[in-house]
């Protein structure tokens, strides 16, 4: 059987969810024996327009070039697999869509009309087709190790989009918001990254994104039953998918309300 050609394509982004392949170790070696790169930059190897069975995609469309480049790749692709929160929804780097972008450039740099960048930053699936996507921040290398697998099998890949609570209830952790009042996104964040954060006590930020059917009007309510005031409701939200519709319907809805409105 021939090998499954790959290619991993980097945007604008930290390079954190390539390391799902690097970071796999022993099993690397394995993998190498079913498929084959023709493109990734961190590992040594450059062919940005070679064809492939499958690109994988890191990174937000935040430039001009990023959006030339995820055309181009879409063209050289059989399939295209987004991979983190940049290329999901359009990141941390997103947070610029609620605010004043060329305010931000001018207090910032001497020169900004130098500065080659698009009015927003988005997802890579608001451009062009994509065929999969593996929500997270990083997204883990079981993540990756699962759908490569399922991918080599020919089995159709299923989303990870049940809620975070659910992965605490199987791995016996105790809730962090009823026993805390920690002001945890567990309740409408999807599962995959193993529920790190309550595991060692602490509230979710939502790193993977919004699960199937996220109820944010009823935990924005119990956020603010536990003492938040709005703005930090809506930065709860905002923080790492403030693209995504869900999270930036409920950022914005808070940063409308007066605090004395609670009282």
């Amino acid at each position: 059987m021939a090998k499954l050609t790959l290619a991993v394509h980097k945007l604008t982004s930290c390079s954190g969810c390539q390391l799902a392949f690097l970071n796999q170790g022993p099993a690397l070696l394995d993998l190498l024996e079913e498929v084959e790169f023709l493109h990734f930059i961190e590992a040594g190897i450059e062919g940005p327009d070679r064809q492939v069975d499958v690109a994988f995609v890191e990174g937000s469309i935040s430039t001009p070039e990023d959006l030339e480049r995820a055309r181009a790749l879409r063209q050289n692709s059989k399939r295209v697999v987004t991979i983190g929160a940049c290329a999901t929804s359009g990141g941390i780097q997103a947070l610029r869509n609620l605010a004043d972008g060329p305010a931000w450039q001018a207090a910032i740099y001497a020169r900004p009309d130098f500065i080659a960048t698009l009015a927003t930053s988005t997802g890579v699936a608001e451009h062009i087709k994509v065929d999969f996507e593996l929500w997270g921040c990083p997204i883990t290398v079981e993540q990756m190790r699962h759908f490569l697998r399922q991918l080599r099998l020919g089995v159709q890949p299923r989303p990870e989009a049940e809620k975070l609570c659910m992965e605490c209830k199987r791995r016996q952790q105790v809730c962090v918001m009823v026993t805390r009042g920690a002001p945890c996104l567990g309740p409408v964040v999807r599962t995959g990254c193993g529920a790190l954060c309550p595991a060692f006590g602490r509230a979710c930020y939502g790193c993977s994104g919004p699960s199937e059917q996220p109820n944010c009007d009823s935990l924005a309510n119990r956020f603010a039953g536990l003492g938040l005031v709005p703005d930090d409701i809506a930065k709860r939200f905002a923080a790492i998918h403030s693209h995504s519709a869900p999270f930036r319907e409920q950022s914005q809805r808070w940063q409308q309300i007066d605090v004395r409105e609670l009282e």
